[in-house]
């Protein structure tokens, strides 16, 4: 009953198979949404429409949330320094939650939050568990085992 319960716990691989298809996708998500916020946008229309939206340090916001976005996103796809894109663009997450969409109720046609609070769970699981194996962090940690070289502490495996 386990392995339906916590399949990951039996088949190895579904961590990292999970974990890739997670920070993927919401790597793929929020690099569209920096790249829109950029190019499409501009940071100073974006910034306009933050601070129309009663976000406070717009302009500031504006740039932080599209670097962060772009940035974080194709770091994400990549699994580079996972967790700490994963937290920065949480920090967004959260306060266009509470600033933007949460009085707007869930549904993202009414501007609400549904989009806002699923890439919020997909960063806080990947900011948790890191990029998995199939990663360039997870390749530098290999490489780290291999060569001897410690980081300080020791990793947690998800299986077993």
């Amino acid at each position: 009953m386990s392995h339906l319960l916590a399949p990951a716990r039996r088949l190895t691989g579904l961590t990292d198979l999970a974990l890739l298809v997670a920070r993927v996708a919401v790597g793929v998500v929020l690099f569209a949404h920096g790249w829109q916020k950029g190019f499409e946008f501009t940071p100073a229309g974006t910034a306009g429409a933050f601070g129309e939206m009663g976000v406070p340090a717009a302009g500031l916001v504006a740039w932080y949330t599209m670097l962060a976005e772009l940035i974080g996103g194709a770091a994400l796809v990549l699994g580079v320094l996972t967790p700490v894109f994963a937290l920065l663009n949480l920090l967004s997450m959260v306060g266009a939650f509470f600033l933007v969409h949460v009085a707007n109720g869930v549904f993202v046609t009414a501007n609400g939050y549904e989009l806002v609070l699923s890439i919020a769970a997909a960063l806080v699981a990947v900011a948790a568990f890191g990029a998995g194996r199939w990663s360039v962090d997870g390749f530098f940690l290999r490489t780290g085992e291999r060569t001897g070289v410690t980081t300080g502490s020791q990793e947690r495996t998800l299986v077993g």
